[in-house]
């Protein structure tokens, strides 16, 4: 199998063209195929609008999850698989024993932001300790009370993603010290736009999902701060650039099959399209750009693949 190659994206903004993406990429014939990440999904959907008014191509864009994307695009489904996460060693295995060689792009950044209901005027900030205590397996906490005492005597509900999500693996990992480890008796869901209409529409509702999730929503939801050390800081596309929003920021990854490059114009057209107009898809679709150092080396990384 060829190296992995990293391009970077950032995570944000409204998922407005997403359709189930239901079929292979190499003989689609003038439609790309996208799946995976409901993170990363608002990008690529973004760029996929802005490429369908340029050059007339489809691209379709599903959100089955990091996991699921990973499972459709190593059996050869799906041109580009979008990730909130790294592939791990099971989903490498299972492309290369299908054959399917692929180019890792890390295309953007992300502030995973914890959410409360708008109602919610006692909490600002928690913890990495309180939000331990309030994700870790076996968990009781139940009220938001016992997250703090001075919190008032108010249910706690909570959202989230589901296992599938490269989110879930990512907020896991981070908040709980092992990956997939979790309680869990919440409301899972592979959308996140499950989580905003369950966090809305209870006032001691909790969830967690990508920033542009919130930015989409934040009309009818209310950002947590988070203190990872170094005191509390709110998830913005500043903080995510700066590193102060630590250590809920993370790269966001698009993986593109090999055979597409070199088989599929479109394809070539379509990532080269994505790195070219990154700052402007990005922006629009309130991710963290890439800045000019990172867009030359990730041409260059295109520039190899499709040698």
């Amino acid at each position: 199998m060829k190296p992995h190659r990293l391009i970077m994206f950032v995570s944000a903004a409204a998922l407005a063209l997403v359709s189930t993406a239901c079929g292979g990429g190499d003989d689609a014939g003038g439609v790309i195929s996208a799946d995976g990440s409901s993170t990363v999904g608002p990008f690529v959907t973004k760029a996929a609008e802005d490429f369908k008014a340029e050059q007339d191509v489809d691209v379709t864009v599903g959100i089955s999850g990091t996991g699921g994307g990973f499972e459709r695009f190593c059996a050869g489904e799906t041109d580009l698989s979008n990730a909130s996460r790294s592939i791990d060693e099971d989903e490498q295995a299972l492309c290369e024993e299908a054959g399917v060689e692929y180019v890792e792009f890390r295309v953007v950044t992300d502030a995973l932001t914890n959410v409360v209901n708008t109602e919610n005027d006692w909490a600002t900030c928690l913890t990495m300790d309180q939000l331990k205590a309030i994700w870790e397996p076996g968990s009781k906490v139940a009220n938001w009370n016992q997250v703090d005492p001075s919190f008032p005597d108010v249910p706690l509900k909570l959202y989230g993603a589901g296992t599938d999500s490269g989110t879930f693996d990512y907020f896991t990992d981070v908040i709980n010290g092992e990956e997939g480890a979790s309680r869990s008796d919440y409301s899972a869901t592979e959308d996140d736009n499950v989580t905003v209409q369950g966090v809305s529409g209870d006032r001691g509702a909790m969830g967690y999902f990508g920033f542009s999730y919130f930015e989409e929503n934040q009309d009818q939801l209310k950002a947590l701060e988070v203190d990872g050390g170094g005191g509390c800081a709110a998830p913005s596309i500043e903080t995510a650039q700066d590193d102060s929003y630590t250590p809920l920021s993370r790269p966001l990854f698009v993986y593109v099959k090999q055979s597409s490059f070199d088989e599929n114009e479109d394809v070539r057209n379509f990532v080269q399209f994505m790195l070219d107009n990154n700052e402007s898809i990005a922006t629009a679709a309130q991710f963290v750009p890439l800045s000019e150092d990172q867009v030359a080396e990730q041409l260059a990384t295109f520039e190899d693949a499709t040698a």
